[in-house]
């Protein structure tokens, strides 16, 4: 049986060369040489045409070369600033997103080298790039009031909120529906694993307020928000505070409602709201906490029923509130810089 010199380490193989060219200086013959290590009679005579012509060093290992590069240095820094500053509808592309299938045609137009999408991928990595899922921005965002809520609006609220010694809130509403489902799971390879829940479709509305200091505040309600479910949670909210609320929330119409804002007097200071920009959901840290229900909590949860579904999700965002590191973790999100500058 022939021996498979590629199964082999480059070490081994060097050591096998040079020993067996050492037996046949020695005396012994070529032939029972090769043929006790099990290799192809013609290795031994190319081994003695290698040793004779440059001695033991022309035996040792090599480096395989490789093919030589489709791209060159410069041309992978050109790719890289395209795809890192670049959005492919930018460059005439129908798709909004660098695939690999993007890359690639990007590659063949821009520097005329075909590559395959396995190639493509390698690559990619090789640029220190990785697949990632996307951010969505609403196309009606401005990112000029964006950048003044980061440096002035918001740094005014949190002077006054230390005037007059107000702790500083982010509030949002979600809705937490039984088919949300997230993550994945082991299994044998084409044996896709199944959870079982119900076929019904139920969901529970939730609005929730988180600050700076890890505190959190919530409620579940079954009915469609109105300025009266909006009330009664912002009584909830100011129940036992010692100290004036700002609460921060985006534009919604019950937010900014009539008979909100004539609750809001009432308080005679000690709550006050903060509209956030249009379309800037990024600048809210509230939205983190729906991030880690749904993805986190309930997407990878068994939901049998609508009772069991709503104590399930009570029973997370409690588990929530005594967990004051995650609540802080969600303030480090790049995006929400501007508060901890603030502080």
């Amino acid at each position: 049986m022939k021996n498979d010199g590629r199964k082999l380490s480059h070490d081994t193989l060097e050591e096998i060369r040079i020993r067996a060219v050492q037996q046949v200086e020695a005396g012994e013959s070529p032939e029972v040489v090769i043929k006790a290590l099990g290799f192809n009679r013609s290795q031994i005579y190319r081994w003695l045409a290698l040793y004779r012509e440059g001695g033991y060093e022309a035996l040792k290992k090599s480096v395989a070369k490789g093919r030589e590069p489709k791209l060159s240095d410069q041309q992978l820094q050109k790719l890289h600033d395209i795809i890192t500053s670049k959005n492919p509808t930018q460059l005439n592309f129908e798709f909004a997103l660098w695939t690999r299938a993007m890359v690639r045609e990007l590659i063949q137009d821009e520097f005329q080298v075909k590559l395959s999408d396995v190639s493509v991928g390698r690559l990619l990595r090789k640029l220190g790039l990785s697949p990632q899922r996307p951010l969505r921005k609403a196309c009606q965002q401005n990112p000029d009031r964006v950048e003044e809520w980061k440096t002035i609006a918001y740094p005014e609220i949190q002077k006054e909120a230390k005037k007059v010694g107000a702790d500083i809130y982010f509030g949002d509403e979600s809705c937490i529906r039984s088919d949300h489902h997230s993550g994945t799971a082991w299994a044998p390879v084409g044996e896709t694993p199944i959870i079982e829940r119900t076929g019904a479709r139920f969901s529970i509305n939730m609005i929730s307020a988180i600050n700076p200091k890890g505190h959190q505040r919530f409620m579940a309600f079954t009915s469609s928000m109105n300025s009266d479910k909006f009330i009664e949670f912002l009584k909830r909210l100011m129940t036992n505070a010692e100290k004036p609320i700002f609460l921060i929330l985006d534009g919604h119409r019950v937010h900014t409602s009539k008979k909100v804002k004539e609750f809001v007097i009432k308080t005679q200071g000690m709550l006050r709201l903060f509209i956030l920009p249009p379309y800037s959901p990024q600048l809210n840290p509230d939205e983190w906490v729906w991030n880690w229900l749904k993805n986190h909590k309930i997407g990878k949860f068994s939901i049998k029923g609508p009772d069991q579904f709503c104590e399930q999700v009570k029973k997370f965002m409690c588990q929530l509130q005594k967990s004051k590191n995650i609540l802080l973790g969600f303030f480090k999100d790049k995006n929400l810089e501007y508060i901890a500058d603030a502080t």
